[in-house]
C-alpha cells in the first residue's frame, strides 16, 4: 500500500478520520466514547491543538483540528490513537471481536483502530465549515437518529448552544479569519 502524504505546517484546518478495526462497531457503549473523548482532551491540552468539529461514529471518528504551526499531526494522531486504545482495552468495557485479535511473537496483541488516517488540508473558511457540516450530518446520513442534534457524540449541540455536551469547542470565529488572512486565502 503506498503512503499516505500528510501535508504540515500549512497553516490551515485540518479534516481527519480514522476508522476502528476492521470497521467494527467498537463504539457502541458511552464508556468507551466518553475514554476516547477524555484521551483527545488530553491530547488537545498536551499539543495547544484546537478542535472546531467532531463526531463519533459507531466505526470511526471524524475531527476538525487546528494543529500550532510547528505541530506535526501525523504523530499526535498516532499518540490519540495509541492512547485511547490501551485505556479503553485496559477498561474492559467490552469484549473485542476476534478479528481485533493477532499473534505476534506467540503473544496475543488486540488492534483497536485501523492503521493510517485520512487527512485533508482545509484552505478555505468554507471548507471548514463544510467539514463541520459534515460531522453533524453524518449521523443523519447513516439513519442513526433524524436530527444532528439527536447524536450525542458530535459537536453539533455545543454549536447549538446547548451546555452539556462531551467536548467543548475552540471559538473558530475568532481565529478564523486569521488563519486565512496569513495564509492569503
Amino acid at each position: 500500500m503506498p503512503k499516505l502524504r500528510h501535508y504540515d505546517h500549512l497553516n490551515s484546518v485540518r479534516f481527519i478520520t480514522f476508522s476502528c478495526y476492521h470497521r467494527n462497531i467498537l463504539f457502541a457503549l458511552p464508556p468507551v466514547i466518553n475514554l476516547f473523548l477524555n484521551t483527545l482532551q488530553d491530547i488537545r491540552r498536551q499539543y495547544a491543538l484546537r478542535i472546531f468539529g467532531y463526531v463519533v461514529m459507531p466505526e470511526h471518528v471524524h475531527l476538525v483540528v487546528y494543529p500550532p504551526e510547528s505541530l506535526k499531526l501525523g504523530p499526535v494522531i498516532g499518540e490519540l490513537k495509541s492512547k485511547s486504545a490501551s485505556r479503553i482495552i485496559a477498561g474492559k468495557f467490552m469484549v473485542l471481536p476476534d478479528n481485533c485479535r493477532a499473534f505476534r511473537n506467540n503473544k496475543e496483541r488486540w488492534s483497536f483502530w485501523q492503521p493510517r488516517c485520512y487527512d485533508h488540508n482545509c484552505r478555505t473558511r468554507d471548507t471548514v465549515l463544510e467539514k463541520i457540516n459534515y460531522c453533524h450530518t453524518n449521523p443523519v446520513k447513516r439513519g442513526l437518529v433524524t436530527e444532528p442534534g439527536q447524536w450525542f457524540w458530535s459537536s453539533y449541540n455545543w454549536y447549538a448552544g446547548i451546555s452539556d455536551v462531551p467536548l467543548i469547542m475552540d471559538d473558530l470565529e475568532g481565529m478564523a479569519g486569521s488563519i486565512y488572512e496569513k495564509a492569503q486565502i
